[in-house]
């Protein structure tokens, strides 16, 4: 079958880095993965998203923290909408934890249900691998056909269109992190970054955040900006505007540093840079919650304004049943969330293989091309 390949090649991703190329992965003719098990089915992807930690593989910026976590070569994809042999179509949760990989007895995580944090990701009868799409034995959606654990399926629901379905996955993960922040954790929120994982937190927090009064949206682009409002957002700032806006919401000062006296009450930063971090901790308000939505590289980040003002940081992974939404699982949440907001327009360009190049250039800079959402289309490679 045809897939897109990333190899254990340091050369490969030294160019990539080097260039501003996706040189890190290729197309390339691989053998279709054999399901490893009893429980496991092949599926021949629909649509396949790139996500931003896709982005960081192929242009060599990812971090080294994932090593033990991938197995060489992998093919990415791990945004899936696919079509089992019955012709049933299905969204991928792609996480490989405990139970996926036949561990057993099952580590405390998995056993509490939270499987994104998980402590066997390299253990089991399975290569190391995160997710699918980082695991050289089960394949990824950049391919014309991937194995899943049955437990990894969920049915998408009737009459939806594969764009809707596609946006099962990172929508569950905006979900998780709107709903990571304590209850009761404030009234006013800024969200940072107007992506594709912003933009669903904007929607999320409106939908499942009643504690949550005033949305103060960072965006760059005037596409953003639009959706950010439809979705939600009462202000939407530039990001040289954030502080001014906060100190409007919250009737704060800002001292002659532009440090402000108060700030949100929680901020989503949906972005992971240095920069972003630095804005967060800027403008949130003493003993705030600060979620890292965005996944980071290495940054340097004043932590002062954490210290100090006794800040929470909190990391956003994955996704699991919402403690803060009566249990309910992140996916089923994004299914309403999908249907309420009709987040399947946030798919804004879909490419063949043979244009992955295009496609991850134009992923790269969604935003300042008035995109969101760029997808391989594979609809057709099944027909090859």
């Amino acid at each position: 079958m045809r897939a897109l390949q990333v190899d254990r090649s340091l050369a490969r991703f030294v160019t990539a880095r080097v260039s501003s190329r996706p040189a890190a992965v290729r197309l390339t003719e691989t053998p279709s993965p054999t399901p490893p098990g009893p429980d496991w089915v092949t599926i021949r992807p629909l649509l396949s998203g790139i996500c931003g930690s896709d982005l960081a593989t192929v242009y060599g910026r990812a971090s080294r923290w994932f090593e033990p976590y991938v197995s060489f070569p992998f093919v990415p994809g791990h945004e899936i909408v696919a079509e089992t042999a019955g012709g049933e179509r299905v969204v991928v949760e792609p996480v490989l934890h405990c139970r996926i990989r036949g561990v057993d007895p099952l580590c405390s995580a998995c056993a509490d249900g939270r499987t994104n944090r998980c402590e066997n990701l390299a253990a089991g009868h399975l290569a190391a691998g995160l997710q699918t799409g980082y695991c050289n034995q089960t394949g990824g959606g950049w391919s014309a056909s991937l194995v899943a654990h049955r437990q990894q399926l969920h049915p998408v629901p009737s009459g939806w269109s594969d764009e809707a379905a596609v946006m099962v996955e990172p929508v569950a993960c905006s979900v998780h992190a709107a709903m990571s922040a304590p209850p009761g954790a404030g009234p006013v929120a800024a969200v940072i970054g107007a992506g594709t994982i912003g933009l669903a937190t904007i929607a999320a927090i409106r939908t499942f955040r009643e504690d949550v009064t005033t949305v103060i949206a960072v965006a760059k682009h005037p596409e953003q900006r639009r959706l950010a409002r439809q979705l939600g957002a009462d202000f939407v700032a530039n990001p040289d505007e954030l502080r001014r806006a906060v100190r409007r919401a919250t009737g704060s000062w800002i001292l002659d540093n532009g440090q402000l006296t108060g700030g949100a009450d929680v901020v989503f930063d949906c972005v992971g840079t240095s920069e972003s971090l630095s804005e967060s901790t800027a403008v949130a308000a003493p003993g705030a919650t600060v979620v890292l939505a965005g996944m980071p590289g290495q940054v340097g980040v004043d932590l002062t304004a954490l210290w100090q003002r006794e800040l929470r940081l909190a990391g956003a992974y994955a996704y699991g049943p919402e403690r803060n939404a009566g249990d309910r699982h992140s996916f089923d949440l994004s299914m309403q969330l999908i249907a309420e907001h009709d987040l399947g327009r946030l798919v804004s360009a879909r490419y063949p293989l043979d244009r992955h190049s295009d496609a991850l250039e134009h992923a790269s800079h969604a935003g300042a091309r008035g995109a969101t959402k760029v997808v391989f289309d594979l609809r057709q490679e099944k027909r090859r």
